[in-house]
């Protein structure tokens, strides 16, 4: 892992009302890599995420963005260097592809700023990365979930961030919708180097796609490292509380978990 790691998590506390979520956590992510959370339901994989993007509030500890307190910075200086894709975003009513990419401009915005070629440029290299060029004068509201969660992405890229945190951008779609979208990632993470971080529910697709994986459970890191490191039987077991036989993908080389 990267010593100088830009996103960490020091001792960090969640709570939501008076149940705590997560507890004295904490976490170093590696840049320039794809990082994927995994764990069972409401292990806090989702609050963790929102947490370092400074979407929730810690009660004790720190999330660091550059060495420096993430709840002390700029909010737009934060957003140039960190987007955030949460699992379920609303879209307005009839809004078409290209002004919903645009929106992940705003950091780069003021009060006195104009719409220039720069975002133009940045707008459209987003969508072209993400093959949604076609798609630009549709509506949102028209495209599959294939199409919009690509859209979605588009978004995200269009803030020209280092640093991406994804939120199961798989929920709700086909295995080839699925495989499409991590496909996409990793195409994005090659060619542009971005340090991004994943929740995902399915472990092969997970071990596929990571360079490095954190499992998760009741709040707490329960392994990480590489998937062949911390995929193995007992593991799994620990984690998800379920027997299983663990084999090497025969496309991929990596860990395959098979329940038993």
């Amino acid at each position: 892992m990267n010593q100088q790691a830009r996103l960490k998590a020091q001792n960090i506390t969640v709570q939501y009302d008076d149940q705590i979520i997560i507890e004295d956590l904490s976490l170093s992510i590696a840049n320039k890599q794809i990082t994927v959370i995994i764990g069972a339901n409401a292990c806090g994989k989702s609050t963790l995420l929102k947490s370092m993007a400074r979407l929730l509030k810690t009660v004790g500890g720190t999330v660091l963005l550059d060495g420096k307190n993430i709840h002390q910075q700029n909010t737009k200086q934060v957003a140039k260097s960190l987007g955030m894709l949460p699992q379920s975003s609303a879209v307005p009513q009839g809004i078409l592809v290209y002004d919903l990419v645009s929106r992940g401009r705003t950091p780069h915005h003021n009060t006195f700023h104009r719409w220039n070629q720069q975002d133009e440029n940045a707008v459209t290299e987003a969508l072209k990365a993400t093959d949604t060029l076609d798609l630009a004068e549709k509506s949102v509201d028209s495209l599959s979930g294939g199409q919009r969660q690509r859209v979605w992405i588009a978004m995200t890229l269009a803030q020209q961030t280092d640093i991406i945190l994804l939120d199961e951008p798989t929920t709700f779609l086909d295995l080839p919708h699925q495989i499409d979208i991590l496909k996409l990632i990793r195409q994005i993470n090659t060619k542009q180097q971005n340090t991004i971080v994943v929740v995902l529910h399915d472990l092969n697709l997970a071990c596929r796609y990571a360079d490095f994986l954190i499992a998760m459970k009741d709040g707490q890191i329960i392994a990480q490292g590489k998937p062949k490191e911390i995929i193995t039987e007992q593991n799994i077991d620990r984690i998800f509380a379920m027997p299983v036989l663990i084999m090497d993908d025969p496309v991929s080389k990596t860990p395959m978990v098979i329940p038993k």
